[in-house]
Order: structure tokens, then C-alpha cells, then sequence
């Protein structure tokens, strides 16, 4: 019975955190139409790694799973081609922790 519960609360939070991805996707391309494209990648990988372990647990074709690790893993060849292309687009503009004064 524990198992059960597990595996459904697991896909519960699978769930979860497909409709936030999904959310944050619209608000980038909502408010940051430029940024999208830097960041959609990233995303997208992400969705698509969600979404491979979702399907596995709901028992899916294989073929499905293997389809959105290969979309994952395309978005990543994707982002590394951006970063080696346009490296100084994807690094901070200031060092972690300067530029902004403390209360």
C-alpha cells in the first residue's frame, strides 16, 4: 500500500513540477522575448527530462521515452553550441555577490 501511495505522490510532484516549468516557458516568452533564446534550451531540456520520467512512470512505450531523452539531450547539444558561439552572453555581467549594497 506504501508503494502505491509513493508512486502516486511521486507523480503528483512530476506533475508539479511540469506545470511550473510550463509556467515559467510563458512568462519568459511573455516578458522576455530576447532572453527566451538564451534560456529556451535550458527549458526545454528540462521539460523534456520531466517528461521521459513521467512517462516511466506511468508505464509509457519505450519509444516515447527514449524520443524525449533524445529532445533533452538535443537542447543540451543546442545550449553548448550557443555558449561556445556567444560566450561572453551567457556569463554574469558582475561577480557573485558584488553590486548590490547590503541593508
Amino acid at each position: 500500500m506504501d508503494n502505491l501511495l509513493d508512486a502516486r505522490l511521486l507523480r503528483h510532484l512530476v506533475d508539479l513540477v511540469l506545470a511550473v516549468s510550463l509556467i515559467e516557458l510563458l512568462w519568459l516568452l511573455l516578458r522576455r522575448p530576447t532572453g527566451f533564446t538564451n534560456l529556451a534550451p535550458n527549458v526545454l531540456a528540462g521539460l523534456s527530462l520531466t517528461l521521459a520520467l513521467r512517462l516511466s512512470l506511468v508505464g509509457s512505450n519505450h519509444a516515447w521515452i527514449v524520443l524525449c531523452l533524445a529532445a533533452a539531450g538535443l537542447a543540451h547539444l543546442l545550449d553548448l553550441r550557443a555558449r561556445r558561439r556567444h560566450p561572453g552572453l551567457f556569463t554574469p555581467t558582475q561577480p557573485l555577490g558584488q553590486g548590490r549594497q547590503s541593508p
